[in-house]
């Protein structure tokens, strides 16, 4: 014991020390507390950093390490987001046999006699926003919902402990998937700890509890079953990740030159029978539009973080175009413009192999981020776990730079500060400018290999 203290020590300071600042940032910060959250995030950063440089191939240590830091939250409430809230509603409202596509918040509070646990501080914790608007999570993530609301009880707490817990296996089971799928790939298998140790990670998954991390288990599972030439369940699983999270099928027209046109054709029937099938118990006419209105406000009422579409706005705003107007016009455009993007990825390169295909994949989701008006934290978890696969490090740097975003919860108004946005993102292309032309990745956008 005291030959492995001295040859571990400066690392198991760490690990201590990290757990003391994940304690802090579960319960003892106050999100308007930017100069704290950001003090955390890099001195978190800094020590996910050098214990993956310390004990770089000491896998035991740093699951143990991953695992810790994810415990400290475990009888936490959230306090950098408030979805839960709305996940625990969703979740009462499937338990109880009640379809949470028909029916806003509001209507459901306003008709009365709801039969569900804390239902008044569920509406007011979820926010006006989201009270008001139909559920947008997809049909498999509202049974996880309900799984987590069954096992949590009436609490608000047991809820947020199942769901954490379901988080929590999800992210064991991307560093099985990952190292399995880093072997296959030839690659050092110590770079899935970029993404298992990552303070982002850590704190918007477990900590505040979005379900990135589930969808992306089910990515990553597919993709490595794909490597492996079991497509069949690497559709099923596929269809998995999107019915907890849509964003997945941004790449489903890669797999067109990756398994031919007969073979694809096959694995998008199978992929479309799966999602029919796990949408029939939610299915009804009102679900179509509710859900697809409810979509598309993300791309024409919502704005926070944005990089190419605030540079528009600004330019708008000294042509006298009203911000309303502009977010309205821009997002009517954008999808036309993800999809010139998709096919350009599509068929500009080969995607015969998987490297190539994640590569792709890394790319068009990271244009998709630039353009959009809307770029949540946790958004950028996805790119992390792409990244690792490929030669690219960008996502690495932003999962760091993207806190500066949460700088609009230091005011009661929720207003960007649109300086420190500038500086975040002229930093992220910055970097990303540098592995194109530095590092002679140039060729890796559109490669032939």
């Amino acid at each position: 014991m005291s030959s492995y203290w001295k040859l571990h020590k400066f690392p198991i300071l760490m690990v201590l020390i990290s757990i003391v600042f994940y304690g802090s940032f579960a319960y003892d910060l106050d999100r308007s507390d930017f100069i704290k959250l950001i003090t955390l995030s890099v001195g978190l950063f800094f020590l996910c950093f050098k214990i993956i440089q310390f004990e770089k191939w000491n896998f035991k240590f740093m699951i143990t390490a991953g695992i810790l830091f994810r415990l400290a939250f475990l009888l936490a409430t959230p306090n950098l987001s408030q979805d839960f809230y709305r996940f625990i509603w969703d979740g009462e409202l499937v338990s109880h046999g009640i379809n949470p596509y028909l029916y806003t918040p509001d209507q459901l509070m306003a008709h009365g006699n709801l039969v569900i646990a804390n239902a008044r501080e569920l509406h007011l914790g979820m926010g006006e926003l989201s009270a008001m608007h139909f559920s947008n999570y997809p049909p498999l993530n509202q049974v996880l919902f309900a799984i987590a609301t069954l096992f949590g009880g009436s609490s608000i707490l047991g809820g947020i402990i199942a769901m954490r817990t379901i988080i929590l296996l999800a992210d064991l089971g991307i560093l099985i998937f990952g190292i399995r799928l880093l072997k296959h790939l030839n690659r050092s298998t110590y770079l899935i700890f970029w993404y298992f140790l990552n303070p982002l990670v850590i704190v918007e998954l477990t900590g505040n509890l979005h379900f990135e991390g589930v969808m992306l288990f089910f990515f990553l599972a597919s993709i490595y079953l794909i490597a492996k030439n079991r497509w069949v369940w690497g559709g099923v699983l596929y269809a998995l990740s999107i019915m907890t999270k849509l964003v997945p099928l941004l790449f489903l027209p890669l797999f067109l030159k990756h398994f031919g046109i007969k073979k694809s054709m096959l694995f998008y029937s199978l992929i479309g029978a799966t999602i029919v099938i796990g949408t029939l118990p939610f299915f009804t006419l009102e679900f179509i539009s509710h859900y697809a209105d409810t979509i598309g406000l993300w791309f024409s009422n919502f704005e926070f973080n944005a990089s190419i579409y605030n540079v528009i706005k600004a330019i708008g705003s000294q042509m006298d175009v009203p911000a309303y107007e502009m977010i309205k016009v821009y997002g009517k455009i954008i999808p036309f413009l993800v999809i010139v993007l998709v096919l350009v990825f599509t068929f500009k390169r080969n995607n015969l192999t998987v490297s190539s295909l994640v590569t792709a994949m890394l790319w068009i989701l990271s244009c998709y981020y630039f353009l959009s008006t809307t770029v949540h934290p946790w958004y950028i978890i996805f790119l992390v776990l792409l990244a690792i696969f490929t030669e690219f490090r960008f996502p690495l740097v932003w999962s760091l730079l993207v806190i500066l975003s949460y700088w609009a919860y230091s005011n009661t108004q929720f207003q960007e500060n649109l300086l420190i946005i500038s500086i975040e993102y002229l930093l992220v292309y910055g970097f990303l400018a540098y592995e194109l032309i530095n590092l002679n990745n140039k060729n890796l956008l559109f490669c032939k290999k």
